[in-house]
């Protein structure tokens, strides 16, 4: 359809057509050459001999959803096992903004110049409309992506929070075959995610800012009773004052609280990622608490506990998976939720009888 404005009597003006639809891959895309499937062996020797190419590999296997990718995934996984748990895992959290990308670029610097090797696992929350994410965390770790010792690795949600986290883990012991002696599992900073990293660390680092308002707004309850250490960013130039300001503030909400589990009191440091000051007394802490556990059998504990939790978290997986994708669950979900909008049967009835007649084809009742 040709376009009005075209029309003589618009002089100067010229709209061009559209283009015609786009094919959704590059046609000039052309495969690597040499890039050939690899056995399950040369993913682990690959992975212990600390290859690169070959973990990221591994760990798109992991994040696939392909069945058959899932079944090697696991096969690596399970090979790879023998050689890990001898790494300090750290979960990084604070709120949008609060600088945790510049703080992981900075401690990671510092680790490094320590002689460590260090990965890091950034989960980038996806659109719900269009299912994409910008995994631009490591556009922000400009120092790190440099650095042959560290391994910068962002996973979308891709809807499913559970489901990268249960990633993330597996990915976890990939990276510490892989040699890989400190983990810093970096969370999007918003609602559930800081709990599921809880799950999977063994110390559990807040980034809060200062001279944003309300201090007190910062301090929710069930973060705080998370947090392992509290530090404060951007204590820098004319924020100092209001930075060692809120970190009273947050000193004297911790006496609040019950003491944690582990027997450790965490300490509030103030700090600035951007010009790499107090990173030494950060991770001095981050050291102080990894002895104290190991002193008194919490941190072996937490392992425990965690690696059974997880298990529990790979049963429910399984059993909603195996749910939603048996033929006649598929059949008659449509049919169900019909009713449930025609008002027809409750929300709750429709569901037993649904997950009764999954039980049922199952020979379970």
């Amino acid at each position: 359809m040709e376009h009005p404005e075209n029309d003589a009597q618009y002089k100067g003006l010229k709209v061009n057509k559209g283009v015609k639809n786009v094919p959704s891959v590059n046609p000039y895309f052309k495969k690597i050459p040499g890039l050939k499937p690899c056995t399950t062996s040369d993913y682990v020797e690959g992975i212990l001999k600390g290859d690169i190419a070959m973990l990221s590999r591994a760990v798109t296997l992991i994040e696939s959803v392909r069945d058959d990718h899932q079944r090697q995934a696991q096969e690596i996984i399970e090979r790879c096992l023998p050689h890990t748990g001898q790494s300090v895992r750290v979960g990084i959290t604070g709120v949008p903004g609060a600088g945790k990308s510049t703080s992981i670029d900075a401690f990671g610097m510092y680790i490094l110049q320590k002689g460590h090797r260090l990965a890091v696992l950034a989960i980038d929350p996806s659109s719900e409309r269009s299912k994409g994410s910008i995994l631009g965390d490591k556009t922000r770790m400009e120092a790190l992506s440099r650095e042959k010792n560290a391994f910068i690795r962002p996973s979308p949600t891709a809807g499913s929070l559970g489901g990268v986290a249960r990633k993330t883990r597996e990915t976890i012991i990939l990276c510490e075959a892989a040699g890989f002696d400190t983990i810093f599992v970096e969370t999007v900073g918003v609602g559930q995610s800081e709990t599921v990293v809880h799950s999977m660390v063994d110390f559990f680092l807040l980034i809060q800012l200062a001279g944003t308002g309300d201090e007190l707004q910062g301090i929710k309850r069930g973060i705080m009773e998370m947090a392992d250490g509290i530090v404060i960013n951007k204590a820098d130039g004319d924020n100092i004052e209001r930075a060692n300001l809120a970190a009273n503030h947050f000193r004297n909400a911790l006496h609040l609280f019950p003491p944690a589990d582990s027997g450790w009191t965490p300490a509030v440091l103030t700090y600035s990622g951007y010009y790499g000051l107090g990173i030494k007394e950060i991770w001095d802490m981050i050291d102080d608490y990894i002895s104290f556990t190991k002193a008194n059998g919490y941190f072996g504990h937490k392992r425990n506990e965690q690696a059974k939790y997880w298990m529990y978290e790979s049963i429910r997986d399984m059993l909603q998976n195996a749910f939603f994708h048996h033929p006649q669950i598929e059949k008659q979900l449509p049919l169900m939720e019909q009713k449930v909008l025609d008002h027809q049967i409750s929300s709750f009835i429709a569901a037993k009888q649904m997950m009764d007649l999954f039980l049922e084809k199952h020979n379970i009742i």
